[in-house]
């Protein structure tokens, strides 16, 4: 399709962005709030590359359905994402949140959330709706896979992933026929179905769902009469659909350029970890540095980013990373950081240590303290001659310890802690 032509017909769709969820397996990050607008590779928020999917993808109507602890996502979305929209081209991106418009609860499930918000739907009555999680990390052109449900004049089309059987009981399964047309679902299944022709392959769903609209405000005006039904796209909705025989899936194809597909659900502290980790590395699986898929996020305003300090005598102080990111208005003071991930304004004092780590905004490490495979969350003064990451038992008297032994300290005042 031509880039004119598939920006033009892109106007059909307007996606939806389900960002409400508690992000209880990603605690503690996740008390102060909601899972989508928690902070990854030093600069962005999770939510950042859903959104600039769209935008790459020519989406220029979106919504953000939030509801627990929405304050920093919807601050996020409207100071960094807001002015990339007009108005007056009947272009706009903003968060609904829980208005208790149909009774008097919160969200019961996924397509519960977008039910409630139904008197909007039917009045902006865009032909196609695109269902989207705000808490994965990808780079996907939803225009192809919108090429791909028209081709096939599908109810619904959801995008799939190939997945090792081992894991495939945390995801929804898909049974497809030889033209990919989908003969059954099923939401985390103890015995997961392969891929015809594999014994340890699954095609699992991404969580992103195109829908004509009106089938799809058909379906949750039925779905929200059941009583048994838990108003999940995955669970109720979705198989529904596939006994009508007209549900599509489309397999995924990655704008990351890379051999391995990327797709992280960065939804425990081990997962968060080991995603910002590959980050830093020589080669990362996710390539941040492509003009041609650009990740967009909200930019502050800060300094450069400063080393100083180069006393390499001994006992001297030098100021150096090594196999970080480093993020702008940082300052290495004296201090040595390496395999690590800082966000804005970090400082560093002398003669301290962060080693496999991230620090989020505006932490600060004193002197002489040594800090290995932890995330410290913003705000956070680490006082001078801590040391943390290196005695997992007293580690654990303060502070939350993921099962791969990663220490997370939350925006806390723990100069008042005992850790010295």
């Amino acid at each position: 399709m031509k880039r004119l032509e598939k920006k033009n017909i892109m106007k059909d769709i307007m996606a939806v962005v389900l960002a409400g969820g508690k992000g209880e397996r990603l605690y503690p990050l996740t008390i102060h709030r909601a899972k989508p607008a928690v902070p990854f590779g030093g600069k962005y928020r999770i939510i950042d590359f859903t959104l600039s999917n769209c935008i790459n993808s020519n989406i220029r109507k979106i919504v953000v359905l939030t509801q627990y602890k929405s304050l920093s996502l919807e601050r996020h979305i409207y100071v960094g994402w807001s002015k990339l929209f007009s108005n007056e081209l009947d272009e706009f991106i903003f968060t609904i949140p829980p208005q208790q418009r149909l009774d008097n609860r919160w969200y019961a499930g996924t397509a519960d959330a977008v039910y409630q918000n139904i008197y909007f739907l039917e009045k902006e009555s865009t032909p196609f709706l695109l269902i989207l999680s705000g808490d994965h990390i990808y780079k996907m052109d939803y225009g192809e896979m919108f090429e791909f449900h028209l081709e096939n004049n599908a109810s619904a089309t959801i995008a799939a992933i190939e997945v090792d059987k081992s894991i495939a009981s945390s995801f929804g399964i898909m049974e497809v026929d030889e033209n990919n047309r989908i003969v059954s679902f099923e939401e985390k299944p103890k015995e997961p179905k392969t891929i015809p022709g594999t014994t340890n392959q699954c095609l699992a769903s991404m969580g992103i769902y195109l829908f004509k609209t009106e089938k799809l405000i058909e379906e949750l005006k039925k779905d929200a009469l059941k009583e048994t039904s838990s108003h999940d796209f995955g669970k109720d909705v979705i198989p529904s659909l596939i006994k009508e025989g007209n549900v599509y899936a489309y397999n995924f194809k990655d704008e990351n350029k890379k051999e391995a597909k990327y797709w992280r659900d960065v939804g425990t502290i081990d997962a968060y970890w080991e995603a910002n980790m590959d980050l830093v590395s020589v080669d990362p699986l996710l390539n941040l540095y492509d003009s041609d898929w650009p990740i967009r996020t909200c930019e502050s305003q800060h300094p450069p980013t400063k080393f100083v300090f180069a006393q390499e005598f001994k006992g001297g102080r030098l100021g150096l990373a090594l196999d970080s990111i480093v993020c702008d208005g940082c300052i290495i003071s004296g201090g040595r950081v390496q395999n690590s991930v800082l966000s804005p304004k970090v400082r560093i004092n002398s003669w301290a240590e962060v080693r496999e780590s991230i620090l989020m905004e505006n932490v600060e490490i004193g002197r002489h303290a040594k800090i290995r495979r932890a995330i410290i969350d913003k705000d956070v003064y680490i006082p001078p001659n801590t040391v943390i990451g290196y005695d997992r038992e007293k580690d654990s008297e303060s502070f939350y310890i993921s099962p791969k032994g990663i220490v997370v300290i939350p925006k806390v005042v723990i100069s008042s802690l005992d850790l010295e």
